[in-house]
């Protein structure tokens, strides 16, 4: 296959073009680098089968391509709370531009779509069937209605002109090239644990999120684009809920660190409960995630570890 990946610089989106280079297809990147990373890529850049450009996906493209990976947004809330318009034009132009390109060219479109499109849920664990709980004018909108709307553009391209999509609602996802300055609670954690500081929970700890290594979400991904028995959407995430407050307890002891812990008010909007009901994923996809908590955060240890000391964890609320 010849592939486009929109977003391919960022963090699930260089882990996905290597996997799909380690499996013989060829891939394109596009990026803007607005939040992706040329080091994230720099060691694929010699592989015959890589193109990479730069480029925003709120501009149009033109391409002959196989499959769309639409991934290009930026996905933590300290860097789409920055720039919220830009986030919801990233959302919903970079949608229509993917999804015209997969008209003209006949291409299967995948979007990456997020947990976030249910809100603060009120439902628990929360199935694809589930219409969320979201704030429309709350700081958290520009991500969660631009891929609600992204979410629509695509199943009315699919009614309207037949266009072949794929919908994946991707949970938290963790792992070695996440950003330091995300604000996200694994990347906080293990920067402020490395360095002896203390480890900031915002909230009481009681909030919940199930994280994903990143490994197990590409080979998802890549098996929802693979097959043909639905367009989903389809839950991506590993249903292992854990508080807030033991991820950081297992962080201090997993680095050895002497860290306490602080607390700080909860941000607005804030989802004190997310964990994915994966059922049709394993029905469909014959797919669960298999890489614990445990042994994942070992891994993401290693990779900040030398970056640790140059490299300030972001002072916001994680997601």
């Amino acid at each position: 296959m010849k592939v486009l990946i929109t977003g391919g610089a960022g963090f699930i989106g260089s882990h996905l073009a290597e996997r799909l280079l380690a499996d013989g297809h060829s891939v394109i990147i596009l990026d803007n680098f607005h939040t992706g990373s040329r080091d994230n890529i720099r060691h694929l850049v010699p592989h015959e089968d890589l193109e990479v450009y730069r480029h925003d996906v709120t501009d149009p493209y033109r391409m002959e391509v196989d499959w769309i990976f639409n991934l290009a947004c930026p996905a933590s809330p300290i860097h789409y709370q920055r720039s919220p318009v830009k986030t919801v034009l990233t959302s919903v132009t970079g949608a229509i531009n993917a999804l015209q390109l997969a008209l003209e060219t006949k291409a299967r479109v995948l979007q990456a779509s997020t947990s976030e499109i249910y809100g603060n849920p009120q439902v628990h664990p929360q199935p694809e069937g589930y219409w969320g709980n979201v704030n429309t004018i709350g700081p958290r909108s520009c991500y969660d209605e631009g891929k609600r709307v992204a979410e629509t553009l695509m199943f009315d391209f699919h009614r309207e002109h037949h266009v072949d999509i794929r919908l994946a609602r991707i949970f938290n996802t963790y792992g070695p090239r996440m950003r330091c300055d995300d604000g996200r609670v694994v990347s906080n954690f293990i920067l402020q644990a490395l360095r002896g500081e203390p480890i900031t929970i915002f909230g009481d700890g009681s909030q919940t999120r199930s994280f994903c290594y990143v490994d197990d979400m590409v080979e998802g991904l890549i098996r929802l684009m693979a097959q043909d028995r639905t367009t989903g959407p389809l839950n991506l995430g590993n249903p292992d809920e854990r508080s807030i407050g033991r991820i950081a307890e297992l962080i201090v002891e997993l680095t050895g660190s002497t860290s306490t812990i602080v607390y700080r008010p909860l941000p607005q909007d804030d989802p004190t409960r997310r964990r994915p009901d994966i059922s049709r994923a394993q029905q469909v996809l014959d797919w669960a995630p298999k890489v614990t908590l445990e042994a994942g955060l070992p891994q993401v240890i290693e990779y900040f570890r030398p970056l640790a000391d140059r490299h300030r964890p972001a002072d916001k609320a994680p997601q």
